[in-house]
């Protein structure tokens, strides 16, 4: 079973290596011109109150992640992707301008529903049914339009969240493709598999420019981007093949990105404020004020979600496989956080504790 299961991966893996080399290729060699035209053109994020960023940083990387990930997509097989590429290329396009000039909170997510209807509504993107063990398929009728509509919204704001620290948003999504780019492949999805290869190594590339210290950063046109890329990759997998709870991959590898976002919305409705208000009370943060560094921060959520995306692939292959990557990314994790617990003298209080030692 384990090397049947490996053999198919391996097999229909081999899509994959030119979409994702090109894309790599791409991103590597266009986030350096989009560092200089940023800067140039007054693309750059200065200092707020709530960054965490102490100078001024270009802005225009979400230009670079796109076209890398649109010519890795559509080199092999030219024009196929035309409608996804249009949409994600005007979301790209249209939050440029927010980079630039700074948009309403609430003007940006009436722009994320209007593409997410037009992604729904004029192209098709539905997840129509899903299915559950034992039970057979659930069409969900009128519920489809909804459904979909919150899940592309959820990625779109998941990723839009997790953009607070540098390299945070494009190294989760380049493991999410990942793991989606398997989960694909053992279902002989080549469309998704492709897509994924693309997505992962625009992100890979980006990374190298992104990562602490950032030289650019993605801004909302990059973070709306991956958001709703991944989001149409998903569903395309789901509409293509019955697969069982196939959209749990994506959901258990973003898990924790997922139930921050939820948080911070009932966090803020308990405060009375703007759910489209920002803070600096996410996990990553969090991390950030337990004493870890910004690549610690970035690593801890690293091995958080290949743990997680593992988790979610047991469902497409057998356990024991996926089971030696859990052990490795759980030793990875847990040597990140031991090491920063040691650095910064940090201790759980036990005050019960204390006092039996003392009264010894």
């Amino acid at each position: 079973m384990d090397l049947q299961y490996l053999g198919t991966v391996y097999k229909n893996l081999e899509v994959a290596i030119g979409p994702f080399l090109i894309a790599l290729a791409l991103a590597l060699a266009l986030t350096p011109l989009a560092i200089v035209a940023a800067r140039r053109m007054g693309f750059v994020r200065t200092p707020r109150e709530r960054d965490i960023h102490e100078k001024p940083v270009p802005m225009l990387g979400g230009l670079a992640l796109f076209v890398a990930f649109g010519a890795g997509l559509d080199w092999f097989q030219p024009g196929r992707h035309w409608a996804l590429l249009a949409l994600t290329g005007a979301m790209t396009l249209v939050f440029v301008i927010d980079d630039r000039f700074g948009l309403h909170a609430w003007v940006k997510i009436g722009l994320d529903t209007a593409f997410a209807l037009i992604a729904i509504l004029a192209l098709g993107y539905q997840i129509t049914f899903f299915t559950i063990p034992h039970f057979g398929v659930v069409h969900l009728h009128w519920l489809a339009i909804p459904i979909s509509l919150l899940w592309l919204l959820g990625m779109v704001n998941t990723v839009n969240l997790l953009d607070g620290i540098d390299g945070l948003a494009a190294g989760v999504v380049a493991i999410v493709a990942l793991v989606l780019l398997v989960a694909a492949a053992s279902k002989r999805q080549e469309q998704v598999v492709i897509g994924s290869a693309a997505l992962a190594g625009a992100c890979i590339g980006f990374l190298f420019f992104n990562f602490h210290p950032a030289r650019i950063f993605m801004g909302d046109s990059g973070a709306r981007f991956l958001g709703l890329t991944l989001g149409l990759l998903t569903i395309s997998g789901v509409a293509k093949v019955v697969a069982a709870f196939a959209l749990v991959v994506p959901i258990v590898a973003l898990a924790i990105p997922i139930l921050d976002t939820g948080w911070a919305i009932v966090r803020r409705r308990r405060k009375r404020i703007s759910i489209a208000h920002a803070d600096t009370r996410h996990i990553h943060h969090q991390l950030l004020d337990f004493g870890l560094s910004q690549p610690q921060a970035c690593l801890v959520f690293y091995c958080a979600t290949g743990i997680l995306g593992a988790l979610g692939l047991m469902l497409f292959g057998h356990k024991r496989i996926l089971s030696v990557a859990i052990v490795l990314l759980v030793v990875g994790l847990s040597t990140v956080l031991g090491e920063s617990l040691q650095e910064t003298g940090w201790r759980v209080p036990l005050p019960r504790m204390r006092r039996r030692t003392a009264e010894l």
